[in-house]
């Protein structure tokens, strides 16, 4: 059995009210797992995978980023991930997290979870506090998100000019959300890119706190994030020794079919990376955890067997760069 989620709050460095979701196993834990959410979702959504894992003894801590779900900051109301430098204090926050659960969980191995949007900032974040970790897993992100070429600094500098920073971007919108949405063949919803289970897609649908729009502002700030993501140098920054498990959709639009994964994980590789797999899951959509059978069982089991195999292992090294 797996007890409800506990929700609390954490006073992250960066001034943050981090809303916090931690699943507790109710078997022997065997190792600790930090999910970072995607765009325009929140920690909540992950609570049938936290209680699937927990069968597995695997806690699980979600929290909401800045500018997504409960979590308030003064400088990143909804949509924006802070007045300045938010893609720094979104990493931070994350760490703030992690050092809650190794509180928690003393001992424990800890792994790092990252979806979508939540895969980019797993990447920027185990550059600079990947040393320990036990493993990372990014998925459903790619190489350059498969729509950097459609939506370029310029125009969202462009777009910030004539209307503001805290607007929402329809570049961004047009470019990302609503070019996935018509990739879907006789779609039902908007949201059927998701996932090809019916009831995922209308209840992000209902959700007020998701499928929204970013501010231009949030927009810069990942287009800036996924640029760096596939620079070598940027890359060459997470330790070697740090597992990496990559996982992409051939049904997801937002990576193209998971060809922009297979991208990042030989990037990674380039750059010095030498513990990198990479799975492709045949006929996925982009939310792998909450996929239809079988997919969604062949998710959870990556997960258990990543975290299995890497159990008696030593945690990665030290990360090369300077944490602050």
């Amino acid at each position: 059995m797996v007890s409800p989620a506990r929700r609390f709050v954490i006073d992250s460095p960066t001034g943050a009210a981090l809303c916090v979701r931690a699943w507790e196993p109710e078997v022997e834990t065997s190792a600790v797992l930090l999910i970072f959410h995607g765009l325009a979702e929140h920690g909540a959504r992950y609570d049938r995978t936290a209680r699937d894992l927990g069968r597995r003894g695997i806690a699980v801590y979600a929290h909401d980023h800045r500018g997504h779900g409960s979590t308030t900051a003064f400088d990143a109301p909804l949509r924006r991930f802070a007045s300045r430098d938010g893609v720094r204090k979104v990493v931070r926050d994350c760490h703030a997290v992690r050092e809650q659960a190794q509180r928690d969980k003393p001992g424990l191995p800890v792994f790092a979870l990252g979806h979508s949007l939540g895969g980019a900032i797993a990447l920027h974040y185990v550059r600079r506090f990947g040393g320990g970790l036990s493993g990372c897993l990014v998925w459903n992100s790619g190489a350059s998100f498969g729509w950097q070429a459609r939506l370029g600094v310029a125009a969202l500098r462009m777009e910030r000019m004539l209307k503001g920073s805290d607007v929402a971007s329809q570049l961004f919108a047009r470019a990302t959300f609503e070019t996935w949405a018509r990739s879907v063949p006789d779609r039902r919803t908007d949201a059927d890119w998701l996932s090809h289970d019916p009831t995922v897609a209308d209840a992000y649908i209902r959700d007020p706190l998701c499928g929204w729009t970013p501010t231009v502002s949030m927009a810069e700030d990942i287009v800036a994030m996924a640029r760096e993501n596939v620079s070598h140098e940027a890359l060459s920054q997470i330790p070697h020794d740090l597992a990496l498990h990559l996982l992409g959709g051939s049904d997801d639009p937002a990576t193209e079919g998971g060809t922009e994964v297979a991208k990042l994980a030989d990037r990674l590789r380039e750059a010095g990376s030498r513990k990198v797999e990479l799975m492709r899951v045949e006929g996925a959509r982009h939310e792998t955890l909450n996929e239809a059978e079988p997919w969604r069982s062949q998710a959870l089991t990556a997960i258990e067997r990543f975290v299995e195999s890497r159990l008696n292992r030593p945690p990665a090294s030290v990360a090369a760069v300077d944490p602050d």
